[in-house]
């Protein structure tokens, strides 16, 4: 069962695989350094059906990073639905800093090979929906057309380098308007 992919399970298999993800998210956001046993407990199951979908903590944590990644790409639709899209472009991307700050508190978890597998797979689709968010600020007159969404990606990087306080806040907000001001169909006044 260990290597079944999430599309091949049953419903009730499926069900919890995604709650012992997001627990495991959850328990990731707050230390790093959480034990498969400790998220087994929070999820509410016995060790034995954590270790049959994640018989490692490489394992998990992939799964919740591709996972979060999956439903961060996934939200670009809802988010542009909800606010009109420089709003959309701003706070999308403050999920996605929230998304990385907590893969950095992951430290030396993160730094094999399979995990880089996974950043490298992850990042067409992150691109992707960089680029729906680009264009709805295009078509909107927000932003000048002809940007490459792997630019406005790395530019947005700031984000996640922040420190994770209140004056980072407040810096990030700043950085952020800097940069939308740069993406701008013409200069903001």
């Amino acid at each position: 069962m260990a290597d079944a992919r999430p599309e091949t399970l049953r419903s009730d298999a499926l069900k919890n695989r995604e709650h012992i993800l997001r627990v495991a998210h959850d328990a990731f956001t707050e230390s790093g350094t959480t034990s498969l046993n400790a998220i087994a407990k929070l999820a509410g199951v016995g060790a034995g059906t954590l270790y049959r979908h994640f018989p490692t903590r490489e394992a998990l944590i992939l799964a919740v990073y591709r996972h979060d990644v999956q439903r961060l790409v996934d939200s670009v639709p809802d988010v542009l639905a909800k606010y009109g899209p420089l709003e959309a472009f701003r706070v999308w991307f403050e999920t996605l800093a929230d998304y990385v700050r907590v893969k950095h508190g992951l430290g030396e978890a993160l730094r094999t090979a399979a995990v880089q597998d996974a950043i490298n797979e992850t990042y067409a689709p992150v691109v992707a929906a960089v680029d729906a968010l680009v264009q709805a600020c295009v078509a909107d007159g927000s932003m000048r057309s002809g940007l490459d969404p792997a630019d406005v990606l790395l530019l947005m990087g700031f984000l996640w380098r922040v420190e994770p306080s209140a004056q980072g806040t407040d810096q990030a907000r700043r950085v952020m308007e800097l940069a939308i001001d740069g993406l701008r169909r013409s200069p903001a006044t």
